[in-house]
Protein backbone atom coordinates (compact mmCIF):
# COMPACT_ATOMS: atom_id res chain seq x y z
CA UNK A 1 0.00 0.00 0.00
CA UNK A 2 1.44 3.49 -1.00
CA UNK A 3 0.11 6.66 0.24
CA UNK A 4 1.25 10.19 -1.21
CA UNK A 5 1.21 12.79 1.68
CA UNK A 6 1.49 16.82 0.81
CA UNK A 7 2.28 19.79 2.83
CA UNK A 8 3.71 22.81 2.21
CA UNK A 9 3.83 24.33 6.02
CA UNK A 10 5.29 22.70 8.50
CA UNK A 11 1.76 23.32 11.15
CA UNK A 12 0.65 21.58 7.98
CA UNK A 13 3.54 18.34 8.48
CA UNK A 14 2.66 18.67 12.39
CA UNK A 15 -1.30 17.86 12.22
CA UNK A 16 -0.75 14.94 9.44
CA UNK A 17 1.70 13.82 12.02
CA UNK A 18 -0.92 13.56 14.92
CA UNK A 19 -3.08 11.95 12.06
CA UNK A 20 -0.77 9.57 11.64
CA UNK A 21 -0.37 8.29 15.24
CA UNK A 22 -3.27 8.86 16.12
CA UNK A 23 -3.96 5.51 13.13
CA UNK A 24 -5.94 7.75 11.16
CA UNK A 25 -4.04 6.44 8.20
CA UNK A 26 -4.13 2.56 9.44
CA UNK A 27 -0.90 0.94 10.25
CA UNK A 28 2.42 1.45 8.48
CA UNK A 29 2.76 -1.37 6.12
CA UNK A 30 3.45 -0.13 2.66
CA UNK A 31 5.02 3.25 1.63
CA UNK A 32 4.96 6.75 2.98
CA UNK A 33 5.93 9.56 0.83
CA UNK A 34 5.83 12.87 1.57
CA UNK A 35 5.82 15.78 -0.95
CA UNK A 36 6.58 19.20 0.25
CA UNK A 37 6.06 22.21 -1.76
CA UNK A 38 7.65 26.18 -1.01
CA UNK A 39 4.94 28.30 -1.94
CA UNK A 40 6.82 31.55 -0.87
CA UNK A 41 6.59 34.43 -3.49
CA UNK A 42 10.58 33.59 -3.44
CA UNK A 43 10.91 30.43 -2.73
CA UNK A 44 14.45 30.21 -3.76
CA UNK A 45 15.69 32.66 -0.79
CA UNK A 46 12.71 31.04 1.97
CA UNK A 47 13.79 27.64 3.38
CA UNK A 48 11.45 24.72 2.39
CA UNK A 49 9.42 22.87 4.62
CA UNK A 50 11.71 19.87 5.09
CA UNK A 51 14.73 22.48 5.80
CA UNK A 52 13.72 23.66 9.10
CA UNK A 53 14.96 22.87 12.19
CA UNK A 54 11.63 21.56 13.29
CA UNK A 55 11.02 18.89 10.52
CA UNK A 56 13.74 16.35 12.11
CA UNK A 57 11.64 15.26 14.48
CA UNK A 58 8.11 14.36 12.11
CA UNK A 59 10.81 12.73 9.25
CA UNK A 60 10.78 9.69 10.69
CA UNK A 61 6.76 9.15 9.65
CA UNK A 62 7.65 8.87 5.92
CA UNK A 63 9.74 6.75 4.08
CA UNK A 64 10.55 9.33 1.58
CA UNK A 65 10.10 13.37 0.74
CA UNK A 66 10.27 14.33 -2.01
CA UNK A 67 10.14 18.43 -3.47
CA UNK A 68 7.39 19.12 -5.41
CA UNK A 69 9.03 22.37 -6.00
CA UNK A 70 12.21 20.48 -8.08
CA UNK A 71 9.64 18.59 -9.93
CA UNK A 72 8.11 21.76 -11.54
CA UNK A 73 10.74 23.81 -11.74
CA UNK A 74 11.74 26.80 -12.69
CA UNK A 75 8.07 27.09 -12.39
CA UNK A 76 5.80 28.14 -9.30
CA UNK A 77 4.45 25.95 -7.78
CA UNK A 78 1.39 28.35 -6.48
CA UNK A 79 0.78 28.76 -10.34
CA UNK A 80 1.51 26.17 -12.59
CA UNK A 81 -1.52 23.84 -13.32
CA UNK A 82 -1.04 21.31 -16.40
CA UNK A 83 -3.29 21.58 -19.62
CA UNK A 84 -6.15 19.33 -19.87
CA UNK A 85 -4.28 18.09 -23.23
CA UNK A 86 -1.16 17.39 -21.35
CA UNK A 87 -2.71 15.84 -17.72
CA UNK A 88 -2.49 11.83 -18.86
CA UNK A 89 1.30 12.08 -19.94
CA UNK A 90 2.17 14.30 -17.10
CA UNK A 91 0.12 11.92 -14.59
CA UNK A 92 2.13 9.04 -15.83
CA UNK A 93 5.63 10.98 -15.65
CA UNK A 94 4.76 11.68 -12.07
CA UNK A 95 3.85 8.28 -11.07
CA UNK A 96 7.19 6.67 -12.67
CA UNK A 97 9.24 9.92 -11.25
CA UNK A 98 7.84 8.74 -7.72
CA UNK A 99 7.88 5.51 -8.36
CA UNK A 100 4.19 5.11 -7.59
CA UNK A 101 3.46 1.90 -9.97
CA UNK A 102 -0.73 1.76 -10.61
CA UNK A 103 -0.53 3.48 -6.71
CA UNK A 104 -1.10 5.64 -4.89
CA UNK A 105 -3.71 3.68 -2.88
CA UNK A 106 -4.67 7.00 -1.08
CA UNK A 107 -3.64 10.62 -1.74
CA UNK A 108 -3.76 12.96 0.89
CA UNK A 109 -3.82 16.73 0.58
CA UNK A 110 -3.91 20.49 1.79
CA UNK A 111 -6.15 23.42 0.22
CA UNK A 112 -7.21 21.03 -2.22
CA UNK A 113 -9.36 24.44 -4.29
CA UNK A 114 -5.93 25.77 -5.35
CA UNK A 115 -2.57 24.72 -6.60
CA UNK A 116 -0.11 22.57 -5.74
CA UNK A 117 -3.12 20.38 -4.21
CA UNK A 118 -5.73 20.75 -6.96
CA UNK A 119 -2.96 20.29 -9.66
CA UNK A 120 -1.33 17.12 -7.94
CA UNK A 121 -5.24 15.28 -7.63
CA UNK A 122 -5.58 16.02 -11.45
CA UNK A 123 -2.48 14.38 -12.12
CA UNK A 124 -2.47 11.54 -9.25
CA UNK A 125 -5.94 10.00 -10.39
CA UNK A 126 -7.79 6.56 -9.30
CA UNK A 127 -7.31 6.81 -5.80
CA UNK A 128 -9.68 8.47 -3.06
CA UNK A 129 -8.45 11.31 -1.82
CA UNK A 130 -8.36 12.81 2.36
CA UNK A 131 -8.05 16.24 2.77
CA UNK A 132 -6.85 17.96 5.68
CA UNK A 133 -7.24 21.47 7.07
CA UNK A 134 -4.30 23.02 8.68
CA UNK A 135 -6.12 26.14 10.08
CA UNK A 136 -8.67 28.44 10.52
CA UNK A 137 -10.14 28.04 6.29
CA UNK A 138 -11.95 24.75 7.44
CA UNK A 139 -14.47 27.11 9.01
CA UNK A 140 -15.04 28.60 5.77
CA UNK A 141 -16.66 27.80 2.40
CA UNK A 142 -14.43 25.70 -0.51
CA UNK A 143 -12.75 28.98 -2.32
CA UNK A 144 -13.42 27.48 -5.66
CA UNK A 145 -15.76 24.62 -7.26
CA UNK A 146 -14.12 21.33 -7.85
CA UNK A 147 -14.09 19.04 -10.84
CA UNK A 148 -16.27 15.94 -10.24
CA UNK A 149 -13.31 14.19 -11.12
CA UNK A 150 -11.70 15.13 -7.76
CA UNK A 151 -14.70 16.23 -5.78
CA UNK A 152 -16.00 12.44 -5.85
CA UNK A 153 -13.01 11.12 -4.97
CA UNK A 154 -13.05 13.17 -1.37
CA UNK A 155 -13.85 10.65 1.13
CA UNK A 156 -13.54 13.27 4.58
CA UNK A 157 -11.76 16.32 5.90
CA UNK A 158 -9.58 15.74 8.57
CA UNK A 159 -9.05 19.55 11.00
CA UNK A 160 -8.28 20.13 14.24
CA UNK A 161 -11.40 21.74 16.76
CA UNK A 162 -9.92 25.05 16.95
CA UNK A 163 -13.00 26.49 17.72
CA UNK A 164 -14.89 23.96 19.82
CA UNK A 165 -18.77 23.85 18.77
CA UNK A 166 -17.81 25.16 15.30
CA UNK A 167 -18.53 23.03 12.05
CA UNK A 168 -16.66 23.44 8.81
CA UNK A 169 -18.37 24.72 5.97
CA UNK A 170 -14.99 23.55 3.73
CA UNK A 171 -16.20 20.71 1.08
CA UNK A 172 -19.30 20.08 3.21
CA UNK A 173 -21.45 21.00 -0.52
CA UNK A 174 -20.00 18.03 -1.56
CA UNK A 175 -21.20 15.87 1.07
CA UNK A 176 -17.78 15.33 2.57
CA UNK A 177 -17.62 14.02 6.63
CA UNK A 178 -15.62 15.69 8.70
CA UNK A 179 -13.39 14.16 11.29
CA UNK A 180 -11.89 15.88 14.01
CA UNK A 181 -8.51 15.24 15.01
CA UNK A 182 -7.85 14.88 18.92
CA UNK A 183 -6.21 17.85 21.12
CA UNK A 184 -3.42 15.03 22.40
CA UNK A 185 -1.97 13.85 19.45
CA UNK A 186 -1.23 17.23 18.19
CA UNK A 187 0.25 18.31 21.82
CA UNK A 188 2.47 15.16 21.70
CA UNK A 189 3.56 16.33 18.58
CA UNK A 190 4.40 19.56 19.74
CA UNK A 191 5.58 19.14 23.18
CA UNK A 192 7.10 15.18 23.13
CA UNK A 193 8.35 14.64 19.68
CA UNK A 194 10.83 16.92 19.48
CA UNK A 195 9.30 19.79 17.26
CA UNK A 196 11.05 22.42 18.98
CA UNK A 197 14.05 20.99 20.58
CA UNK A 198 16.77 23.73 20.87
CA UNK A 199 15.35 26.05 18.19
CA UNK A 200 13.98 28.59 21.47
CA UNK A 201 17.46 28.27 23.20
CA UNK A 202 18.16 32.41 24.12
CA UNK A 203 14.90 33.09 23.73
CA UNK A 204 13.10 35.00 27.16
CA UNK A 205 10.26 33.04 28.28
CA UNK A 206 7.16 34.67 29.70
CA UNK A 207 7.13 37.83 27.66
CA UNK A 208 4.63 38.64 25.48
CA UNK A 209 5.04 37.64 22.05
CA UNK A 210 3.75 39.09 18.25
CA UNK A 211 2.89 37.21 14.90
CA UNK A 212 3.29 38.30 11.86
CA UNK A 213 2.02 37.40 8.90
CA UNK A 214 2.33 38.86 4.92
CA UNK A 215 -0.47 40.73 4.80
CA UNK A 216 0.92 43.65 2.20
CA UNK A 217 2.64 39.99 0.33
CA UNK A 218 -0.82 39.15 -0.39
CA UNK A 219 -2.45 42.82 -0.85
CA UNK A 220 -4.85 42.64 1.90
CA UNK A 221 -2.91 46.11 3.16
CA UNK A 222 0.04 48.17 1.69
CA UNK A 223 3.80 47.65 2.97
CA UNK A 224 3.54 50.78 5.32
CA UNK A 225 0.24 50.14 6.89
CA UNK A 226 1.10 46.28 7.65
CA UNK A 227 4.24 47.79 9.51
CA UNK A 228 1.77 50.18 11.43
CA UNK A 229 -0.05 47.20 12.94
CA UNK A 230 3.11 45.47 13.99
CA UNK A 231 3.89 48.90 15.39
CA UNK A 232 0.41 49.31 17.28
CA UNK A 233 1.02 46.06 18.51
CA UNK A 234 3.89 46.80 20.07
CA UNK A 235 2.91 50.76 21.65
CA UNK A 236 -0.15 48.25 23.24
CA UNK A 237 2.33 45.85 24.99
CA UNK A 238 4.35 48.37 26.37
CA UNK A 239 1.83 50.47 27.57
CA UNK A 240 1.30 47.51 29.51
CA UNK A 241 4.26 47.69 30.99
CA UNK A 242 6.28 44.94 29.14
CA UNK A 243 9.88 46.21 28.24
CA UNK A 244 10.79 42.80 26.38
CA UNK A 245 8.38 41.54 23.63
CA UNK A 246 8.95 38.73 21.11
CA UNK A 247 8.45 38.85 17.60
CA UNK A 248 7.81 35.63 15.10
CA UNK A 249 7.94 36.51 11.53
CA UNK A 250 6.07 34.73 9.45
CA UNK A 251 8.54 32.37 7.56
CA UNK A 252 7.16 33.67 4.12
CA UNK A 253 7.02 37.36 5.58
CA UNK A 254 10.80 38.43 4.71
CA UNK A 255 13.34 40.02 7.17
CA UNK A 256 11.91 43.50 6.58
CA UNK A 257 9.30 42.91 8.88
CA UNK A 258 11.37 42.49 11.63
CA UNK A 259 13.84 45.20 10.81
CA UNK A 260 11.54 47.99 10.74
CA UNK A 261 10.21 46.42 13.99
CA UNK A 262 13.50 46.88 15.49
CA UNK A 263 13.03 50.55 14.31
CA UNK A 264 10.21 51.09 16.33
CA UNK A 265 11.46 48.71 19.60
CA UNK A 266 14.77 51.54 19.41
CA UNK A 267 12.50 54.40 19.87
CA UNK A 268 10.01 52.68 22.52
CA UNK A 269 13.16 51.67 24.49
CA UNK A 270 12.53 48.06 25.08
CA UNK A 271 14.26 45.15 24.02
CA UNK A 272 13.04 43.16 20.83
CA UNK A 273 13.83 39.32 20.41
CA UNK A 274 13.31 38.14 17.10
CA UNK A 275 12.38 34.38 16.66
CA UNK A 276 13.85 32.49 13.62
CA UNK A 277 11.74 32.38 10.63
CA UNK A 278 12.04 28.49 10.65
CA UNK A 279 10.85 28.32 14.37
CA UNK A 280 7.47 26.83 14.45
CA UNK A 281 4.94 29.42 16.65
CA UNK A 282 3.81 26.34 18.70
CA UNK A 283 7.51 25.81 19.60
CA UNK A 284 7.57 28.48 21.33
CA UNK A 285 3.95 28.48 22.83
CA UNK A 286 5.55 25.31 24.33
CA UNK A 287 9.14 25.99 25.42
CA UNK A 288 8.26 29.82 26.12
CA UNK A 289 5.19 30.23 27.29
CA UNK A 290 4.41 33.61 26.34
CA UNK A 291 2.83 36.42 28.69
CA UNK A 292 0.48 37.42 26.00
CA UNK A 293 0.42 36.47 22.13
CA UNK A 294 -0.96 39.37 19.87
CA UNK A 295 -1.67 39.04 16.05
CA UNK A 296 -3.97 40.36 13.52
CA UNK A 297 -5.54 37.08 12.57
CA UNK A 298 -3.13 33.56 12.56
CA UNK A 299 -4.36 30.68 13.10
CA UNK A 300 -1.75 30.52 15.87
CA UNK A 301 -3.16 32.62 17.93
CA UNK A 302 -6.25 30.32 17.96
CA UNK A 303 -3.96 27.76 18.43
CA UNK A 304 -1.98 29.47 21.58
CA UNK A 305 -5.37 30.05 23.21
CA UNK A 306 -6.97 26.34 22.82
CA UNK A 307 -4.08 24.29 22.67
CA UNK A 308 -1.70 25.68 25.03
CA UNK A 309 -3.79 28.07 27.61
CA UNK A 310 -2.15 31.10 26.39
CA UNK A 311 -3.63 34.77 26.32
CA UNK A 312 -3.97 36.20 23.21
CA UNK A 313 -5.59 39.18 21.55
CA UNK A 314 -5.73 40.81 17.87
CA UNK A 315 -5.14 44.17 16.54
CA UNK A 316 -6.18 45.15 12.68
CA UNK A 317 -8.79 42.98 12.35
CA UNK A 318 -11.43 45.50 11.69
CA UNK A 319 -8.87 46.99 8.66
CA UNK A 320 -8.46 43.87 7.29
CA UNK A 321 -12.16 43.16 7.05
CA UNK A 322 -12.68 46.80 5.21
CA UNK A 323 -9.51 45.91 2.71
CA UNK A 324 -10.75 42.03 2.08
CA UNK A 325 -11.06 42.11 -1.91
CA UNK A 326 -13.03 40.28 -3.36
CA UNK A 327 -15.78 39.54 -0.24
CA UNK A 328 -15.43 35.70 -1.41
CA UNK A 329 -11.46 36.00 -0.56
CA UNK A 330 -10.84 33.19 1.41
CA UNK A 331 -8.93 34.93 4.44
CA UNK A 332 -12.68 36.20 5.32
CA UNK A 333 -13.43 33.71 7.65
CA UNK A 334 -10.34 33.30 9.50
CA UNK A 335 -10.75 36.79 10.08
CA UNK A 336 -13.84 36.77 11.19
CA UNK A 337 -13.68 34.12 14.06
CA UNK A 338 -10.50 36.31 15.51
CA UNK A 339 -12.24 39.52 15.67
CA UNK A 340 -15.38 37.83 16.80
CA UNK A 341 -13.93 35.68 19.40
CA UNK A 342 -10.61 37.49 20.75
CA UNK A 343 -9.90 40.01 22.87
CA UNK A 344 -8.83 43.14 20.82
CA UNK A 345 -5.73 45.38 22.03
CA UNK A 346 -5.54 49.19 22.11
CA UNK A 347 -2.90 51.48 22.23
CA UNK A 348 -2.86 52.27 25.44
CA UNK A 349 -2.54 48.70 26.29
CA UNK A 350 -6.20 47.77 27.29
CA UNK A 351 -7.70 44.93 26.22
CA UNK A 352 -11.40 45.10 24.89
CA UNK A 353 -13.51 42.06 24.58
CA UNK A 354 -15.50 41.56 21.54
CA UNK A 355 -19.49 42.26 21.96
CA UNK A 356 -21.15 38.28 22.54
CA UNK A 357 -22.15 36.65 19.41
CA UNK A 358 -23.48 33.59 18.53
CA UNK A 359 -20.33 32.37 16.52
CA UNK A 360 -21.71 29.65 14.22
CA UNK A 361 -24.55 31.93 13.17
CA UNK A 362 -21.88 34.25 12.31
CA UNK A 363 -19.67 32.39 10.19
CA UNK A 364 -22.54 30.48 8.12
CA UNK A 365 -24.10 34.30 7.27
CA UNK A 366 -20.68 34.94 6.34
CA UNK A 367 -20.47 31.96 4.31
CA UNK A 368 -23.18 32.49 2.58
CA UNK A 369 -22.90 35.86 1.29
CA UNK A 370 -19.08 34.29 0.27
CA UNK A 371 -20.28 31.34 -1.76
CA UNK A 372 -24.40 32.11 -1.75
CA UNK A 373 -24.77 29.75 -5.35
CA UNK A 374 -22.43 26.73 -3.37
CA UNK A 375 -24.81 27.12 -0.22
CA UNK A 376 -28.57 28.19 -1.39
CA UNK A 377 -29.30 26.34 2.15
CA UNK A 378 -27.64 28.97 4.19
CA UNK A 379 -29.58 31.47 2.86
CA UNK A 380 -32.55 32.07 5.10
CA UNK A 381 -30.15 31.27 8.51
CA UNK A 382 -27.99 34.33 6.40
CA UNK A 383 -30.93 36.62 6.16
CA UNK A 384 -32.06 35.56 10.40
CA UNK A 385 -28.80 36.87 11.62
CA UNK A 386 -28.94 39.97 9.95
CA UNK A 387 -32.49 40.58 10.74
CA UNK A 388 -30.99 39.89 14.18
CA UNK A 389 -27.74 42.04 13.92
CA UNK A 390 -27.71 43.77 11.03
CA UNK A 391 -24.31 44.30 8.81
CA UNK A 392 -22.11 45.32 11.35
CA UNK A 393 -17.94 45.26 10.56
CA UNK A 394 -18.90 41.64 9.24
CA UNK A 395 -20.45 42.60 5.93
CA UNK A 396 -20.62 44.43 2.89
CA UNK A 397 -23.67 46.86 1.68
CA UNK A 398 -22.43 46.56 -1.54
CA UNK A 399 -22.43 42.58 -1.20
CA UNK A 400 -25.95 42.74 0.63
CA UNK A 401 -27.45 44.58 -1.94
CA UNK A 402 -26.30 41.98 -4.96
CA UNK A 403 -27.46 38.85 -2.68
CA UNK A 404 -30.84 40.84 -2.25
CA UNK A 405 -30.46 40.23 2.07
CA UNK A 406 -31.12 42.64 4.53
CA UNK A 407 -33.38 45.64 5.40
CA UNK A 408 -32.08 47.46 2.32
CA UNK A 409 -33.71 44.83 -0.18
CA UNK A 410 -36.66 43.96 1.81
CA UNK A 411 -40.37 43.99 -0.59
CA UNK A 412 -43.05 46.55 0.69
CA UNK A 413 -44.92 43.92 2.54
CA UNK A 414 -41.72 43.53 4.59
CA UNK A 415 -40.79 39.92 3.24
CA UNK A 416 -37.34 39.37 2.26
CA UNK A 417 -37.13 38.30 -1.60
CA UNK A 418 -37.98 34.86 -2.76
CA UNK A 419 -36.49 33.02 -5.24
CA UNK A 420 -39.33 34.30 -7.70
CA UNK A 421 -38.79 37.66 -6.44
CA UNK A 422 -35.02 38.39 -7.12
CA UNK A 423 -35.74 36.76 -10.92
CA UNK A 424 -38.65 39.54 -11.27
CA UNK A 425 -36.06 42.57 -10.02
CA UNK A 426 -33.23 41.03 -12.41
CA UNK A 427 -35.28 40.66 -15.20
CA UNK A 428 -36.67 44.28 -14.57
CA UNK A 429 -33.12 45.85 -13.93
CA UNK A 430 -31.96 44.06 -17.45
CA UNK A 431 -35.21 45.65 -19.21
CA UNK A 432 -34.49 48.91 -17.96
Amino acid sequence: MTQLFYASTLFGAMTLAAAIDDGRFGPHEGRRILLVSNNAAIPEITPALDETPGFAALRPRFDEVRSWNDIVAPLHPSDWKARIIEAPMLGRLLRSHLSLGDGPDELILESIAVPPSRTIAGLVKDCPITVYSDGLMSYGPTRDPLPAEISGRITRLLHLDLVPGLSPLLLSEYGVPAETLPDGAFLDVVERGGVFGQDTTGLPAGQPMILGQYLSALDIVTPEEEAGLHADMLRGLVARGFDTVLFKPHPAGGRRHAQQLRETAGELGVRLAVVGETVPAEACFAALRPALVVGCFSTALITARRHFGLPVATVGGELVLERLTPYENSNRIPVTVTDALLPRLSADGSLREPPPVDLQALVRAVGYCMQSETHPGLREQAAAYLDAHGPGRYFKRQRLTALELGSATRLPDGRQPGALDRLRRRLSRALS
